[in-house]
């Protein structure tokens, strides 16, 4: 079956990103995006919510969600099909039991991208196998959360623990399911 990966990069206080989406606070360095290369090549599907969908195609200038090689589903109950670039596929159904149906299908690992109003959903059906999060050494104060509050206590089990030379910390967490 196929793993489901969840994450990305936050403030050490859990927000993916400033009130009005802005993530100017992010350390990008080389060594992150030889982590994120390798990441890549582990997958063969991306889903994501209309929300970042929406972020997405702002900081792309239109063409935010298609990734090249890569199936991408975006779920939202406003968004028409005709809206969307070529590569995305809006998904109006119940977003569990759609990913539900994916891990069965054959195929590389599938990233959920993005914030975490689609991933409470997938956490509370179990769905989710893996997180992965590139902490930044700085303090928001505010923000939109990569969590958010959920109906039950997920554990985890600590994977592998990576200090960067920019002071980041990549988490990776395996779900116990």
């Amino acid at each position: 079956m196929r793993k489901v990966t969840f994450g990305g990069a936050n403030s050490l206080d859990n927000f993916i990103a400033r009130k009005d989406d802005a993530v100017d606070w992010l350390m990008f360095t080389k060594e992150v995006g030889e982590i994120m290369a390798e990441y890549w090549k582990t997958i063969d599907t991306v889903v994501m919510g209309r929300r970042t969908y929406e972020v997405a195609m702002k900081n792309t200038g239109g063409g935010g969600g298609a990734y090249p090689g890569v199936t991408s589903y975006v779920f939202s109950r406003t968004l028409k099909q005709s809206d969307a670039p070529d590569g995305v596929t809006i998904i109006s159904e119940d977003a569990p039991e759609f990913v539900r149906k994916l891990k069965k299908k054959k195929g590389k690992d599938i990233c959920l991208m993005g914030g975490g109003v689609l991933a409470r959903s997938l956490f509370e059906a179990d769905l989710i196998d893996e997180i992965g999060i590139n902490v930044h050494p700085v303090l928001l104060g505010t923000g939109i959360p990569l969590f958010h509050e959920m109906k039950k206590q997920i554990n985890l089990k600590l994977i592998k623990c990576q200090e960067l030379k920019n002071g980041c910390v990549v988490l990776t967490y395996k779900v116990k399911h």
